[in-house]
């Protein structure tokens, strides 16, 4: 796919997070360790303007990092491997996967300033649990093991088994959230390609969207910060869903917003 880069000049610069390749399990082992992301969730944000810049996992506590930050206008959290429960201070379960221990000290840096600055937010399946960390809250480890009563949310699209547009099952989404306002309240058909998921909120978060076995789907700042996330995988169904496309547009809007005050604001120095 060609981009018009041109068109997209005054577009807000969105970082991407990358994961370490070897994360993602089955990798020849005399392959150099490699940063990579999806094409679907850049594609699914430069459709809507945004200028997409890929993060390396450098050290989260090196400037760096930060220079890095300085330089967006928003910030996108993808799916991803599972979260390492040291980054909340657990035991591993033993059902908790592969993680990627640099790709969670990066997210939850880049989140954690991005909450005293209100930079907006998109976080997508990982990106929401990363999104409820850095606000203080916890996670299972894995649903079927921890959370009775809990659907399939393990819809995988591994083998042919499912694709990865397959409406698992719906979420209700709650009456005045900016998910509302984008989707709609109510139900909502949703993808789900999950087996961890969010356990205690954050304080500085609300739920905004349950699964119908009580678990949070999606969660928002609710102060006014542009922070929003999604259990499920929308850039799987942006391409034939307008609403869901709507998602990524409001979030480009608002670092294009962010991008002009904090423009203004240097202009002003």
């Amino acid at each position: 796919m060609l981009l018009n880069v041109a068109s997209m000049s005054s577009g807000p610069t969105i970082g991407i997070p990358t994961q370490n390749l070897q994360s993602i399990g089955g990798v020849p082992a005399d392959l150099p360790p490699s940063w990579v992301m999806s094409h679907r969730y850049i594609l699914a944000l430069v459709a809507e303007g945004g200028i997409p810049w890929m993060i390396p996992l450098l050290d989260a506590g090196a400037g760096t990092l930060r220079e890095i930050y300085d330089r967006l206008d928003g910030i996108f959290l993808p799916g991803g491997a599972d979260i390492d429960p040291d980054s909340y201070s657990e035991e591993r379960h033993p059902k908790c996967e592969t993680s990627d221990p640099a790709r969670d000290a990066v997210e939850l840096r880049l989140v954690s300033w991005a909450m005293e600055d209100h930079k907006p937010v998109l976080g997508i399946c990982r990106g929401v649990q990363i999104m409820n960390l850095a606000a203080g809250g916890t996670l299972y480890q894995d649903l079927a093991e921890q959370f009775p009563g809990s659907l399939k949310h393990d819809y995988y699209p591994f083998g042919g088994k499912y694709s990865r547009e397959h409406l698992a099952h719906e979420v209700t989404v709650h009456p005045g959230s900016r998910l509302a306002a984008i989707f709609g309240e109510g139900k909502l058909p949703v993808n789900s390609m999950h087996h961890q998921g969010i356990h205690a909120l954050g304080d500085a978060l609300v739920a905004t969207a349950h699964a119908p076995d009580g678990l949070i789907e999606a969660a928002e700042s609710p102060e006014g910060h542009w922070m929003v996330g999604v259990q499920w995988h929308p850039e799987a169904l942006a391409e034939r869903d307008h609403l869901t496309r709507r998602l990524f547009g409001e979030f480009v809007a608002a670092s294009r917003s962010h991008k002009q005050e904090r423009t203004t604001g240097l202009a002003a120095r």
